[in-house]
């Protein structure tokens, strides 16, 4: 009945105002939230389960972005110390990229768009060195509104070219990760940050890259929502320590025929041993998402 008379006294929230209450609750410590410029209550933090719950009803749209975009924002649980997404986008055969590299574009406008909507709702993202050069990305948010991440590129050997974007374009704080031991202790302020600063954490060239290890060092900078954007080899060793809480799979109709896989992970026998992650389908214009959860206990990073 409450949400009937809430039907008739108010129109559906259309995806401008989603939004909007999307970015507020990203970081507004108040357990109810209003569209800009309306006192009427639209979104509240249950005390139950501390997810947010929707107030008003919503167009289809609007609704779509909610439901994908409101877990990404939801408080951290108690002993949670880092929440953790992925995000790949792939052809039909599971390629996301030819051969020599090549990957633009793969998807679609909407996808690309809902790749900014991720970045603008995360505290760091993340790449590894081999896309950092390939892709020559920004790794900032342009095709919606929000605020830019941290960049954090690992870049062990030094190998992403000085006159890249990320090192040149000072339009967000970026940490370049580097072989080295880890110095715990005080941290500069990222804030306002236009240098890039080099982070000694990946051990030595011998030594495999330990995912949980780049998690607990930028927890220590004070970033907690994580989106590792890619590669795949990077997706795939965050995936395989088991330390993704979600991954967004953005799948192109294209056949690509060779070239690059989107999963790097260990070779398995039996299809019982197979990861199947809950998953929601969703259409992002000429691209099929899906969107999986993974059960993920970050309490020891």
């Amino acid at each position: 009945m409450a949400m009937d008379r809430l039907a008739i006294e108010s129109p559906l929230l259309d995806t401008h105002s989603a939004w909007q209450l999307i970015l507020q609750a990203r970081d507004c410590a108040n357990i109810i939230l209003s569209v800009p410029n309306s006192t009427e209550p639209a979104l509240a933090l249950s005390e139950d389960d501390g997810n947010w719950r929707l107030l008003r009803p919503a167009n289809e749209q609007a609704q779509r972005l909610f439901d994908l975009f409101l877990p990404l924002v939801s408080p951290l649980a108690d002993g949670q110390t880092t929440s953790v997404i992925g995000q790949l986008g792939q052809s039909l055969d599971g390629r996301i990229a030819t051969v020599s590299g090549h990957s633009r574009f793969i998807n679609g406008d909407d996808g690309i768009v809902h790749l900014h909507r991720i970045r603008a709702l995360s505290d760091a993202v993340v790449v590894g060195a081999g896309t950092a050069v390939a892709d020559n990305p920004q790794l900032t948010v342009r095709r919606t509104s929000g605020d830019n991440p941290v960049r954090v590129v690992i870049d062990r050997r030094r190998r992403v070219p000085a006159s890249h974007h990320l090192f040149t374009d000072k339009a967000a704080p970026t940490l370049r990760l580097v072989a080295g031991d880890y110095q715990p202790g005080p941290k500069p302020k990222l804030q306002g940050l236009t240098s890039v600063l080099e982070v000694p954490c990946l051990g030595h060239n011998q030594q495999p890259v330990c995912p949980a290890q780049i998690l607990a060092v930028l927890a220590d900078f004070g970033l907690h929502k994580i989106f590792i954007e890619g590669g795949g080899v990077t997706v795939s060793a965050f995936l395989h320590a088991q330390l993704l809480d979600r991954l967004h799979v953005m799948v192109a109709p294209m056949i690509i025929g060779s070239g690059r896989p989107a999963f790097t992970l260990p070779e398995i026998d039996q299809l019982d041993d197979a990861l199947r992650p809950r998953a929601t389908m969703v259409n992002l214009g000429s691209d099929m998402l899906f969107a999986l959860e993974f059960n993920v206990n970050h309490g020891d990073l």
